[in-house]
């Protein structure tokens, strides 16, 4: 055995943590927490086995400090917002929208800041882990969490702390993300798939804003297109970040493959992304 080619035990290839994403996203209950990290070892190569593996005994340890015999979903928002908020000092600001480590779980419980989603996902593990009645709600542009039954309406906002939420503010937030009316759709519990794809999106519009960073655009998309459900142009939107990578023949081949998909829905747009795709080609002369 040629001892300069052995791999680190410790440190999963993109390939393997990727396989390991699209087994786990296809598991009957998949696990949120384990999706989230595995998304962050694509991000953080450092990460690796034992910083997923700690990042779990993390959140096992935060659930094993909430109160014993907590009762009602109001009792547990409290207790939660007491410890994670209170105590341990979980919150965001608008500079966490800027930062990459604010999408990726085991940056957020080492900072203790991270984007609403994923200070939602903290509270939702620990919460659950300590046997909880929790779930994710999905506002438009603010994510949430609520406890008990969801007819109650027990919502708390854990970018804030964990402050109480009204229905009066979830109304407010829906209004000023989408200028119409809370739906009641909005507050229906989120599906642990729906709330990783929504953190995929979430890295794809921080990419999306730095261009130097195709190759985070890149991953996070490829991530998205393992879930079971995904939108379609995601794939366009692949072939698009290989050509801007530099990959132009691998970018025009998908954009093709692409286009013969589409061919049957919209033949004038089909035309387009080929024409597109030839233009890419171009590039290589």
């Amino acid at each position: 055995m040629n001892p300069h080619h052995h791999e680190q035990p410790d440190r999963p290839g993109p390939d393997e943590l990727r396989g390991r994403f699209a087994e786990e996203a296809r598991e009957e209950r998949p696990d949120l927490a384990l999706l989230c990290l595995l998304l962050g070892a694509v991000a953080d190569p450092s990460l690796g086995e034992h910083g997923i593996d700690a990042a779990q005994i993390e959140l096992d340890e935060l659930a094993g400090r909430l109160p014993y015999g907590v009762r009602g979903g109001r009792a547990w928002a409290s207790a939660l917002a007491e410890l994670l908020g209170e105590r341990c000092g979980f919150a965001g600001s608008s500079a966490d929208y800027r930062r990459l480590e604010s999408s990726l779980l085991h940056e957020v419980l080492r900072r203790r800041r991270g984007l609403p989603i994923l200070l939602s996902v903290v509270w939702i593990e620990v919460a659950r882990r300590a046997g909880a009645p929790v779930y994710g709600v999905a506002l438009p542009g603010h994510f949430v969490v609520g406890f008990g039954d969801p007819d109650e309406r027990v919502l708390a906002d854990p970018f804030d702390g964990g402050r109480p939420m009204t229905g009066q503010d979830a109304e407010l937030l829906a209004a000023g993300a989408t200028g119409r009316p809370l739906d009641e759709s909005m507050l229906v519990p989120a599906q642990t798939l729906d709330i990783v794809l929504r953190i995929l999106n979430n890295i794809r519009a921080w990419a999306a804003h730095r261009p130097e960073r195709t190759d985070v655009a890149l991953w996070a998309v490829d991530l998205s297109l393992l879930l079971p459900s995904h939108p379609a142009r995601l794939r366009y939107e692949r072939a698009q970040l290989l050509v801007q990578s530099g990959q132009f023949l691998r970018g025009a081949a998908e954009m093709e493959e692409y286009a013969d998909v589409v061919d049957a829905v919209e033949p004038t747009a089909a035309e387009d992304i080929r024409r597109r795709a030839r233009a890419a080609r171009s590039l290589l002369n």
